[in-house]
């Protein structure tokens, strides 16, 4: 296969095909979550080279899978004995125009790298909570990061992007030119091209307020309530990140509190509703830069040195029965870790129908999380206590793609418009598994 591969391959591809024979295979053959055995791993380095890949692929009949930077969940970064197209070598973060804030990111960028390159301007992207994480899966899926209830989602601030299709054409989507590739590409782009380059309105930031708070948690969720409530009415400028764990029967939130602004009272106006939500201890608070967030000692290679089962959903608020459900998946015998974001303020002001992602007033993105041997069955057990309560889901953090979490992620019309658009674009289903279909 590797020797039908190689032969198959372009000129223009030489030098960046690595197979199993390769020193940089172990590298490039697996995602944060997932182990891979790929056929083999291409490096393009420009539309061009990905068209090139596309077009081996299929003179070979080989799967193909379609890396950024690697931290998808479900691990459709790598498969076995296919083409897995890693994005790793373009990661050219340019300013195209600094009043209008206006930037090019290309696609396999990592968080940190574009955090880096956009301070000196005194601009950032709300991107993922890590600084290994990769642009293109975030910026094709929604992005839930740590300036959301500011900035909105990632996808909210993408004006164009250039997209490679799988037949090998490169396009360029805006609300001006191809429209509805614009559309599904702003949270749903994984089925229909390869994101090569992406155009987002990027905003001021300096410095910004950061606290962490541990908080215990009463038997009935009445603390997450409170954290739920104190989140929904508060200043855009906050956005927090709860983690649950459990003491046995107890649970404890860990809660990171990040404020974008670099104003010492409205950071301290922002933060203070927090102390009185129950028994807070504050850990650490103070001002830091947006890189200290996501900081270039994040990036590593992946080796599938987290392998889990995760799964996730949207709510409206916290009711009681979902706040005590979010403790017994905590607390349980075989518990899941949860971790809660607080979505709501710039999430809120897109039309539902302006992207693929239409989840438009929804205020707490629960997600729960366990890990081997038992993890597929413990996350069963323990997301049946939440799931009744759930109304949709993201669908970056969902492990287990098939239809039902399609359904989830995209209701009603709005799963309707990407299928329909899937099958334009991409009608041989090359690029992604049809969950929806």
């Amino acid at each position: 296969m590797v020797k039908n591969l190689l032969g198959a391959a372009p000129a223009r591809l030489a030098g960046k095909i690595v197979t199993p024979g390769d020193e940089r295979y172990p590298r490039l053959r697996s995602t944060y979550t997932t182990v891979g055995r790929p056929a083999a791993v291409v490096l393009p380095e420009s539309a061009d080279d990905i068209a090139a890949a596309l077009r081996t692929a299929r003179d070979t009949g080989l799967r193909v899978a379609v890396r950024s930077g690697g931290h998808g969940l479900a691990g459709t970064g790598t498969n076995d004995e296919g083409l897995v197209i890693d994005l790793s070598a373009l990661h050219r973060v340019d300013v195209l125009d600094r009043g209008a804030r206006l930037v090019r990111v290309e696609a396999g960028a990592r968080w940190a790298g574009v955090a880096r390159a956009l301070a000196p301007h005194g601009l950032a992207v709300s991107s993922g909570d890590h600084g290994n994480v990769g642009v293109g899966g975030i910026a094709t899926g929604g992005g839930v990061g740590w300036l959301v209830r500011r900035y909105g989602l990632t996808i909210d601030r993408i004006r164009a992007v250039d997209v490679v299709l799988a037949d090998g054409t490169l396009v360029r989507a805006d609300a001006e030119t191809d429209p509805d590739l614009l559309w599904v590409m702003r949270g749903a782009g994984a089925g229909a091209g390869i994101a090569v380059a992406f155009e987002i309105e990027a905003m001021e930031l300096g410095a910004v307020g950061y606290a962490q708070l541990v908080a215990a948690v009463d038997p009935a969720g009445e603390t997450l309530r409170r954290w739920a409530d104190v989140s929904t009415g508060a200043p855009r400028e906050l956005s927090t990140s709860v983690v649950l764990a459990s003491q046995g029967a107890t649970a404890t939130a860990y809660i990171t509190a990040v404020v974008a602004s670099d104003d010492q009272r409205t950071v301290q106006q922002a933060l203070e509703p927090l102390l009185e939500i129950g028994e807070v201890a504050v850990q650490r608070a103070g001002m830091v830069r947006y890189t200290d967030l996501v900081p270039t000692a994040h990036l590593h290679a992946n080796a599938a040195q987290m392998p889990s089962s995760t799964t996730n959903g949207l709510l409206t608020g916290l009711s009681r029965d979902a706040a005590r459900a979010l403790v017994r998946a905590t607390t349980a015998a075989d518990p899941v870790l949860v971790q809660l974001r607080s979505l709501g303020g710039a999430t809120h002001d897109p039309d539902p129908a302006a992207t693929a992602f239409a989840h438009r007033h929804q205020n707490v993105l629960a997600v729960a999380s366990a890990f081997p041997p038992y993890d597929r069955d413990r996350l069963a057990v323990g997301w049946a206590h939440l799931a009744p309560h759930v109304d949709g889901a993201y669908v970056n953090f969902e492990s287990s793609p098939d239809r039902a979490t399609f359904r989830q992620a995209y209701p009603g019309p709005t799963g309707d418009r990407v299928r329909d658009l899937w099958k334009r674009y991409d009608p041989e289903g090359v690029l992604h598994p049809r969950a929806g279909s």
